[in-house]
């Protein structure tokens, strides 16, 4: 078999293969022979048919069932021969395939990049770290606590803080407008829900008054034929109530599904819930930290055909998160060709850390990913059963294993320096 390898860009080869004829030929006669053992023939017994009625027969069907899969295995041997690692499927384009004479092809593909990664010891890389401290769990509770809010009706006149049940119109130069008209509508003032001069309007108000509100809509108002413009709005007040936070008690615990245990156990609950979340968002934003490191210092080129493959796969994702059945409805292409760019890029880096360091996943991180993944469903050990029950599911969990093994290695070996930060800073928690 002669091979001729040409490269016609960076990554791109183009592969001339010539099958001398006598391989097609031999192959074509095995399996007509292969076939005349079987071949039932009106006129002749089973096996019985001579060889040249079998070629009639079936000769073209044979041709090209064997030409087809010589394309595959030639190619695959003229690879190997020339330790060539296709990136994708070859586009190949037959020159002679007619018996009786040398198979001959054009194979165009794409190859896995050269990979000669920077000594990972050389760099430098912060890493971000943070606790969970008594004052955050305060909060948190103290967030809770606003969550149940309470409401009581009173007789004086609304302030801020205070909720009021309201019936409304809006006009714009005495006509109606679509959305503007509510009933039994609560609004808690000071929560920013509304417009600014509509909440601003109601400060003041007392259950049963009537009161008019000019508004003005911004000029990039959601509604963009009401941007702009002045609306007047009747107001009918029903009722004016002010909030009551509740006891951190007992029965305020039961609200949280604790019902042994009080405050404390709550507070216990609350604190490694928050852990959960923060040792995620660290692990997520040093993760990020490393992979945008190993890019930055080993930039390589990337083949199409992964970007292509990178691009359907974020498309059908998109797809499945926005309940999109039609692949009209996808996404364009362009929107994910970036992203698509570094998360090929990356694949490439982390899999040559992982083969030269030899790295295996770790079953029991396996595992620990799996329940965190499930940890927020209701019925967790369920979906957790029918991920276990699934390989491809669990492919996808060893995998995101495996990227947390390369991350830690990363950072064992490179020059590390760590950065205290707080819950409320990475969380972005306000209470």
């Amino acid at each position: 078999m002669q091979v001729s390898v040409e490269s016609i860009g960076k990554l791109e080869r183009r592969m001339q293969v010539q099958v001398p004829a006598e391989r097609v030929s031999k192959e074509i006669a095995t399996r007509l022979k292969t076939l005349s053992r079987t071949a039932r023939l009106n006129g002749f017994r089973p096996g019985k048919a001579p060889l040249n009625v079998i070629r009639r027969q079936f000769g073209v069907q044979v041709h090209r069932e064997v030409i087809g899969e010589l394309l595959q295995s030639s190619f695959a041997e003229a690879v190997s021969a020339n330790r060539l690692a296709p990136a994708g499927s070859p586009r190949i384009e037959p020159q002679s395939i007619d018996e009786g004479q040398d198979l001959r092809y054009v194979a165009t593909f794409e190859v896995f990049p050269e990979i000669a990664l920077q000594p990972v010891e050389s760099l430098e890389i912060v890493r971000t770290t943070a606790e969970v401290a008594p004052t955050d769990v305060d909060a948190m509770l103290e967030r809770l606590r606003k969550q149940q809010l309470k409401f009581n009706a009173v007789s004086r006149a609304a302030a801020t803080g205070d909720r009021v049940l309201i019936d409304f119109e809006g006009s714009i130069e005495g006509v109606p407008f679509a959305g503007g008209k509510g009933e039994n509508v609560a609004i808690v003032l000071g929560a920013g829900r509304m417009l600014a001069e509509f909440e601003q309007g109601l400060i003041g108000v007392s259950a049963g008054d009537d009161k008019e509100v000019e508004v003005h809509f911004p000029a990039d108002y959601r509604a963009t034929e009401l941007g702009g413009k002045l609306a007047k709005f009747k107001i009918r007040v029903r009722t004016v109530e002010e909030s009551q936070l509740p006891d951190l008690d007992e029965e305020f615990c039961k609200t949280f599904g604790v019902n042994e245990g009080g405050l404390e156990k709550l507070r216990e609950e609350v604190a490694d819930n928050m852990r959960r979340e923060l040792e995620q968002t660290l692990r997520n934003q040093n993760k990020t930290v490393v992979m945008d490191k190993l890019l930055l210092v080993n930039p390589i080129d990337v083949p199409k055909t992964l970007i292509e493959s990178q691009i359907r796969e974020m498309q059908s994702e998109a797809m499945r998160r926005s309940g999109a059945k039609d692949a009209s409805q996808a996404p364009p292409p362009q929107t994910f060709a970036e992203p698509a760019r570094r998360r090929a890029a990356l694949g490439l880096i982390l899999a040559d850390i992982i083969k030269r360091q030899n790295l295996r996943v770790d079953p029991a991180r396996a595992r620990a990913r799996l329940d965190e993944m499930v940890s927020s469903y209701g019925d967790s050990e369920a979906i957790k059963r029918a991920y276990l029950q699934n390989p491809d599911a669990m492919r996808q969990v060893e995998n995101l294993a495996l990227e947390d093994q390369v991350v830690d290695w990363v950072l064992a070996h490179a020059k590390v320096r760590e950065v205290s930060s707080s819950f409320k800073e990475l969380m972005k928690f306000e209470a």
